[in-house]
């Protein structure tokens, strides 16, 4: 970064011991990795590195060339050895002989596969003729913030020269892809002593015969840049000073949880969207200055950045000196039609006769003055990763608009990039979304057997979940299970006591403020109790209808608020139980708790089907597996009633069931999962019973 956080220098991280006996690929991969750990040098499938080795020929069994080079859409900070790509160097130089020149650089790319070397199935990039091209074993593109701030500056060749005198070239701003590799090979060939290039409004080129002189050279190059940066901008204010002030954290978080809802409903017609929120120290330098609005208003400058946040960001009406969300709430639908009738004309403007078709006309990243950035995209990695880059972009524009004057990428040659016909084919290749991608669930009870099974279902069908429980040590082990299978991004955890009005709210608060929303509830906390009427205290008589019925009541009410605020719909799931249609002894406080459920839901349903909310019920019955409220009195009181031992009690059930069959947590999910999709968009106000089959709790 450039902010005054960035005094320290890029650390050597090289470990001799390590690289010892590796191969050429294998200290690529380690290079790469170092690399790509930190942020300042690349950002997240941003830049690529290469190396040249010699292999030995599958067919001929003679060695040949080979070009190793991060395959297309890898990441370099977290790419394996088959995240590389393979290519034969003379079947690379060969294509120079194909070259038709600029108007037909693009079908280049459709040769890449015939060079493949030991049929290697990792697409090459568009990037490969640069890394092929430069006379030297390996090669590192990196996007350091440092350097695209020289390379977005108006005089970034002179900089560039100041700066690094003859040992860094520099370029003209030009489109990746064949025609930049040969200009590079031609820097190479006119200025052997040059270890380097800048490339205007993209980024550094760095090469050696050596992985670990390659590697030092890139952050001997980028740490001199932040040297001069900092001794350039010492004492100045970044961005023409501040304008506002910043709200305290929990001002700025409360704040965000109301506005998610709101943009998030606006921008999911085609596809739901997820979203991050992001305060961190540069966001709220940028936000709260002067000259915010007009550095946002020239957009991006590196293709990387602009391809995850678009054009521009919408910058978003809101007074940190006299802040008043409603009226910032009431003014939004305006601004986001604004930006839609903008972009719009961006993409008339640009467009060519074979231009692909208009893309979502929505803006990925929200500035909010005093409060922070808001990013929505398909998916929460994505949403976080348009934010990183923004937050690189930030970085960009604070460098050289503190020593020069920052310039976006031109609007033609952004919309050329981003409405590539290569980049549109990336995208017609990517696989279908699951059924849940961009699905936001909140799962109470979210630690026990039904409450974990149901939060894996919708995380296998691409939802993001939020698990609540009260249980804080339960829920921990629980979102860090599922986190460790599907990833930090999808997975959150908020303890939370259902019969808590204040509690309720925090919760469905926090799932707004990680995710943007939320789409599907699953009302699933619960206890279980058994006494005879005239045992039955009236503590515990309130127990059961304070968490059974009064806490489905609260969330249901706490996601009706929520739902009709993104004005996209929602599914909530009530797990009730067998016990609310069918009577059993020696538990009345627990039926009729239960069957409050189920009237709850039918008139949700009423309520909710003018506005797209859907409410059914789940009837479980002995679910015995992984279950908290077995592992307490209620599993020796279900005994005792039945005359049974409780090693006895599961088999009983199961004989007791018209298919002589046990009903695990599992299959409370799918039932769940079900309602939540859209195979039951047409059922509202149901019951599905998943008991086995029990005649008692047939509902007609």
């Amino acid at each position: 970064m450039l902010n005054s956080a960035a005094g320290s220098r890029l650390a050597n991280l090289w470990d001799d011991q390590k690289a010892s006996g590796m191969s050429e690929a294998e200290l690529l991969l380690y290079r790469s990795n170092l690399l790509g750990s930190d942020k300042r040098i690349t950002n997240y499938g941003g830049g690529n590195t290469s190396a040249k080795a010699m292999e030995q020929d599958p067919l001929t069994g003679d060695m040949a060339e080979v070009l190793w080079v991060k395959g297309s859409g890898g990441d370099v900070g977290t790419i394996k050895m088959d995240g590389f790509a393979t290519l034969y160097m003379d079947k690379l130089r060969a294509l120079k002989g194909l070259y038709r020149g600029v108007a037909y650089e693009d079908e280049m790319v459709g040769y890449l596969p015939h060079c493949t070397f030991n049929l290697n199935p990792r697409a090459a990039s568009i990037d490969t003729p640069l890394h092929a091209y430069v006379p030297k074993k390996h090669v590192d593109h990196m996007h350091p913030d440092a350097i695209i701030a020289i390379a977005a500056a108006s005089d970034s060749k002179a900089i560039t020269q100041e700066i690094f005198g003859e040992d860094i070239g520099w370029l003209p701003w030009k489109r990746p892809g064949y025609e930049l590799g040969l200009w590079l090979e031609k820097f190479c060939l006119e200025n052997p002593e040059a270890r380097g290039v800048v490339l205007e409004s993209h980024g550094l080129f760095t090469w050696a015969d050596d992985a670990r002189a390659c590697y030092e050279t890139t952050l001997e190059i980028i740490n001199k840049a932040i040297a001069w940066f900092e001794d350039k901008t010492a004492g100045k204010d970044a961005f023409g000073g501040s304008k506002h002030r910043a709200l305290a954290p929990a001002e700025r978080r409360a704040a965000a949880a109301k506005l998610m809802p709101a943009i998030r409903g606006m921008v999911s017609g085609k596809q739901h969207m997820v979203g991050h929120f992001d305060d961190s120290d540069a966001v709220l330098e940028f936000i709260c200055a002067n000259d915010m609005e007009a550095l946002a208003a020239l957009g991006t400058s590196c293709p990387d950045h602009f391809l995850r946040t678009k054009i521009r960001p919408l910058v978003v009406d809101f007074d940190p000196e006299h802040p008043n969300i409603d009226d910032t709430l009431a003014g939004l639908g305006a601004a986001v039609e604004a930006y839609r009738d903008d972009y719009a004309a961006y993409y008339a403007r640009c467009k060519h006769d074979d231009s692909p078709a208009l893309r979502d006309p929505n803006a990925v990243v929200y500035l909010v003055p005093g409060v922070g950035m808001i990013t929505f995209a398909k998916d929460k990695a994505t949403a976080r990763i348009s934010a990183e880059f923004y937050t690189n972009a930030i970085n960009v524009m604070r460098g050289a608009s503190g020593v020069s004057t920052y310039c976006g990428l031109p609007e033609q040659e952004a919309f050329d990039i981003e409405y590539w016909l290569l980049e549109e084919a990336k995208l017609q290749r990517m696989p279908k979304p699951k059924s849940l991608a961009g699905k936001i669930a909140l799962v109470t009870g979210g630690a026990g057997g039904i409450g974990s099974a149901t939060a894996e279902r919708f995380l296998r069908e691409g939802a993001c979940v939020v698990l609540a429980d009260i249980d804080a040590g339960a829920l921990a082990a629980a979102a860090d299970n599922l986190s460790s299978r599907y990833s930090k991004d999808v997975v959150r955890s908020v303890t939370m006591d259902v019969t808590s009005e204040e509690a309720v709210a925090d919760s469905f608060a926090s799932a707004a403020l990680e995710f943007g929303g939320v789409d599907i509830l699953v009302s699933n906390a619960g206890i279980a109790s058994s006494a005879p009427i005239e045992e039955t205290t009236l503590d515990l008589w309130n127990r059961n209808m304070s968490i059974l019925s009064t806490g489905y009541f609260l969330v249901s009410r706490a996601a009706f608020q929520l739902m009709k605020t993104q004005g996209v719909g929602g599914s909530i799931v009530f797990i009730g139980s067998k016990n609310g249609l069918a009577a059993s002894p020696g538990a009345s406080a627990y039926c009729t708790a239960k069957a409050s459920e189920l009237h709850l839901a039918r008139c949700l349903a009423l309520e909710g089907a003018p506005d797209g909310i859907r409410v059914n019920v789940v009837n479980p019955d002995a679910v015995l597996r992984g279950s908290k409220i077995w592992s307490g009195d209620w599993l020796k009181e279900r005994a005792e009633a039945y005359g049974k031992d409780t090693s006895e009690l599961e088999e009983h059930y199961r004989q007791r069931s018209l298919l002589k069959r046990s009903v695990l947590p599992e299959d409370i999910a799918e039932a769940s999962y079900f309602f939540a999709s859209e195979a039951s968009a047409k059922s509202t106000g149901n019951i599905l019973n998943v008991d086995a089959g029990n005649v008692q709790a047939f509902t007609r």
